[in-house]
């Protein structure tokens, strides 16, 4: 693995200017043109009406909710939970520009702990290695008998990366040591075990059919090793989970299905690697699979902000139907379409690689896709055959239950029509009326609170402005003057140039409350006078993606409360700057002599009438004396 660091070298320019933010975030985000702003779901808290803009001519984002925003740069690192470095190699890559390298400085005897990129490139290396195995004319030779009985042809072998392990202990083991790479590294990443008896590693996938696991930017995070013999055991083998791979949070395949998924508008699940290859090669893109488990509220969430629909495409069978009832709890509260679609009504085939090899089977497939049915229907339409034949307690005990159990997913808050009409199938499944069923929908105690709404009270003085709340206060709540007064200067940096001496102090970094404000207002101070002092200047000098999430929901935040207007917001700096002298006379220390009550109140008195009147600030005593 690489022993290379980035220089700046205005790599970071350069980089910046060749990334479209819209084309980067649009990518994992379905966003929708809003004049000359984009909109979409942020994903950086659990939002369920569009509330992060992407603003194409500046080139930055920002949450008007949680307060999250920044350039291309914070997008990238906060979402795929990069470092600067990671970021900016990747986005470098993407945009054709070759970074200048230099040598990393390492910890004294290199006992440095095994980072997060380094597992990554462990992941990377491994995914080289099995395709060479796969490739190579005798070790790899079974492996792709397997897939040529599958059918899968060597476009798709070369799309989803499939390789093989060799059958042997130690394949990957004696790459790792020729190449002189940290084992430590390939552990983490579940590639290598050790036996306990004798401390020695070997290779966790031996004989196998490799599947890389990605992210959704195509970043290898794990296997999955189908067997290649029948006699082995077990069928498939996945990577344990490790600090980038999260199982609940993959899904297989989105890094090739995402764009299709997001032009679509619909996503297709499948049960199964095999499955999803065989439907992107017959030409339906935009499926993917889970992991051998069920669908997760973190699967929910990633396909909400990239879709408005979701087809389960299960099997008919009892697992099939309990993984449609988990389904239907998952998505129960998202605002997406969820259909449950089964081969059984057009087919006999056990799975879509199966109907796919058969002649029309495309034509079956989607027709079975478009006959899928909303998944509560479904899921009463199941309760219902289970109480068929019972007598009226039979029914009344199955609709209490399920209302019950809807009432904790949070049926009173869903809304309103979407209420209705479960209310009606509930009504049509028991055979009594809706306002019965409408009664009988427990009241939550206390309504629950999304997270998006639950983050906008002001944080307490000792709260890091990187925390949900600190943010959200800064995107929603009272600002400080003084954080007015560093939006507005956001917004023209020239008001800097407007301040004397004691106005500039009001501006001191330790007047802050937290780390990030304090950088901020540091560097905003600490810019040249002569040069340009914009936003896009600005956030590549602070260290935290935190700080740069401040800066531009405060310069976003004062913008739009100043409708983009230069007198308007001239007079908001003014006021501001008004109030912040009051304020910092205030809370000057103490006078040495007199009666600090008497100066309190006749400091309330005086900023009472500086609200009605204008501020007299010859009134304020100076610190230190009368």
């Amino acid at each position: 693995m690489a022993n290379t660091i980035w220089q700046d070298d205005g790599d970071k320019q350069r980089v910046r200017d060749a990334s479209d933010i819209v084309r980067i975030i649009g990518e994992v985000v379905a966003l929708k043109p809003k004049g000359r702003e984009y909109g979409g779901l942020c994903p950086f808290h659990d939002d369920h009406n569009p509330s992060m803009a992407v603003v194409p001519h500046k080139q930055i984002f920002h949450c008007f909710v949680c307060g999250t925003g920044g350039d291309v740069f914070t997008f990238v690192r906060k979402f795929h939970k990069m470092e600067f470095r990671e970021a900016l190699e990747y986005l470098a890559q993407r945009a054709g520009i070759e970074l200048k390298p230099r040598r990393r400085e390492t910890n004294e005897g290199g006992q440095e702990g095994i980072s997060r990129q380094q597992i990554f490139e462990a992941n990377a290396v491994a995914t080289e290695f099995f395709k060479a195995i796969y490739n190579h004319p005798e070790h790899g030779r079974a492996a792709r008998a397997v897939v040529e009985k599958r059918g899968i042809s060597s476009e798709m072998v070369e799309k989803f990366g499939i390789g093989a392990s060799p059958d042997r202990f130690d394949g990957l083991l004696l790459t790792i040591r020729n190449k002189q790479l940290d084992p430590r590294a390939f552990a983490e990443a579940g590639l290598l075990r050790t036996k306990i008896e004798t401390g020695h590693m070997y290779d966790t996938f031996r004989d196998r059919l490799m599947f890389p696991i990605t992210d959704v930017i195509g970043r290898p995070i794990a296997f999955g090793g189908r067997k290649i013999k029948e006699e082995d055991e077990p069928k498939y083998l996945n990577s344990p989970e490790s600090r980038v791979f999260n199982k609940s949070a993959t899904l297989f395949g989105l890094a090739q299905a995402s764009r299709a998924i997001q032009v679509q508008r619909t996503a297709v699940i499948t049960e199964g690697y095999t499955d999803t290859i065989a439907c992107y090669q017959a030409g339906l893109e935009n499926v993917i699979a889970t992991l051998g488990t069920a669908l997760t509220r973190e699967h929910a969430v990633i396909l909400r902000r990239l879709c408005d629909r979701v087809v389960l495409l299960f099997d008919g069978d009892e697992a099939g139907q309990r993984a449609a009832d988990r389904a239907a709890e998952i998505f129960f509260s998202e605002p997406l379409d969820v259909v449950v679609a089964t081969l059984e009504k057009v087919t006999d085939a056990k799975d879509p690689d199966e109907l796919l090899k058969r002649e029309g089977g495309l034509d079956l497939l989607r027709r079975a896709i478009g006959a899928g049915v909303d998944v509560l229907r479904y899921r009463f339409a199941r309760v219902a055959r289970t109480v068929a034949g019972g007598g009226i307690a039979v029914r009344s005990r199955a609709v209490e239950e399920e209302v019950a159990r809807l009432a904790e997913l949070g049926l009173s808050e869903v809304e309103p029509v979407r209420r209705r009409m479960i209310i009606r199938e509930l009504a049509r499944l028991a055979d009594i009326g809706e306002e019965t069923i409408a009664r009988a929908i427990p009241v939550a105690r206390g309504a629950r609170k999304r997270p998006e709404q639950a983050i906008q009270s002001p944080a307490p003085a000792a709260e890091s402005a990187g925390t949900p709340s600190a943010l959200a206060r800064l995107a929603t709540g009272s600002l400080r003057t003084i954080e007015a007064l560093v939006g507005c200067a956001l917004c023209d940096p020239s008001l800097l140039g407007t301040l004397d001496r004691e106005s500039g102090e009001l501006l001191s970094p330790e007047r802050f409350e937290t780390a990030e404000l304090r950088e901020l207002a540091g560097v905003l101070l600490s810019m040249p006078e002569g040069g340009p002092r914009d936003l896009n200047t600005l956030l590549p000098l602070l260290t935290t993606t935190d700080s740069q999430s401040a800066a531009t929901i405060l310069q976003a935040r004062t913008d739009r409360e100043t409708g983009s207007d230069a007198d308007r917001l001239k007079r908001h700096w003014s006021e501001c700057l008004r109030l912040a002298h009051i304020e910092s006379k205030r809370s000057a220390p103490a006078m040495p002599t007199g009666d600090t009550e008497t100066l309190i109140a006749r400091i309330a008195q005086a900023a009472d009438r500086s609200q009605r009147h204008g501020a007299n600030l010859k009134i304020y005593p100076k610190a230190g004396g009368r």
